[in-house]
């Protein structure tokens, strides 16, 4: 398993926002995470990331026990949150927004080399504003960007971070049903063409059913089922907590 969680909880105070969850996803895999507003969806996301250290349980990387290391640690070793990149520099260019990400993976840095001449640093740039359909908008400032556009930065800026896992919090929030459609199928695209583990967080029913290779359903801070999107789709007790009772 790439990632894994073991009996995993979160109580702020009184409040038990997770509770024992059991969490694993393979490599290359895309799992979603679906559940009704407060059920644990984003406490979760933040504990595997490192933005709140859990309360009980423990949590794997790679093999590597992860749990008690703070963000940037976690960053380093390959896992990104897109949500957790919300500073896009509105008044620089599409295309230095990416770039600024790429250069923050590089190990060295010299403060005297213009940031044009990093030829292998611009190649991925551009190779990664092409994979989010950026390309053509390069040179646009990004505050001039559509909403969907805005997310489709945010998922290139994860990008460049160079991910081994990409925790996708609410990709399509805001879309059209054009737009919603076009971000699923680069979603879809990231795990297929650069072999990326993909979790995803999403409340567009259609769009997890769509592309997801299992689903997990959390409710009130626990897990209430798991399995593929057809086996969620017609489990009962989800029906009735979540996706509402089949006629």
């Amino acid at each position: 398993m790439l990632l894994e969680t073991k009996e995993l909880g979160k109580n702020f105070g009184g409040l038990r926002a997770v509770h024992s969850v059991n969490f694993a996803v393979q490599k290359g895999q895309l799992k979603s995470i679906i559940g009704p507003n407060g059920a644990g969806k984003t406490t979760f996301f933040n504990l595997i990331s490192g933005v709140y250290l859990p309360s009980s349980g423990a949590i794997f990387f790679n093999g590597e026990e992860i749990t008690s290391k703070n963000v940037h640690q976690i960053s380093k070793m390959g896992i990104t949150k897109t949500y957790q990149i919300t500073h896009i520099f509105p008044r620089l260019t599409v295309f230095e927004n990416i770039r600024i990400s790429a250069q923050s993976r590089k190990t060295s840095y010299n403060f005297w080399r213009k940031a044009d001449n990093m030829s292998k640093i611009n190649e991925n740039a551009m190779r990664i504003l092409e994979l989010v359909t950026l390309s053509d908008s390069r040179n646009r400032p990004a505050s001039t960007l559509s909403h969907g556009e805005r997310n489709y930065l945010e998922i290139g800026i994860a990008l460049a971070a160079e991910p081994t896992l990409l925790l996708l919090d609410e990709p399509t929030a805001g879309m059209s049903p054009a737009e919603t459609v076009e971000a699923t199928q680069l979603i879809r695209k990231l795990t297929d063409q650069l072999a990326l583990t993909l979790i995803l967080v999403e409340h567009d029913m259609s769009v997890v059913m769509e592309i997801s290779d299992e689903v997990m359903v959390l409710y009130e801070g626990s897990v209430l089922a798991e399995g593929s999107p057809a086996e969620i789709s017609n489990n009962q007790h989800v029906q009735e907590v979540y996706l509402g009772k089949k006629e």
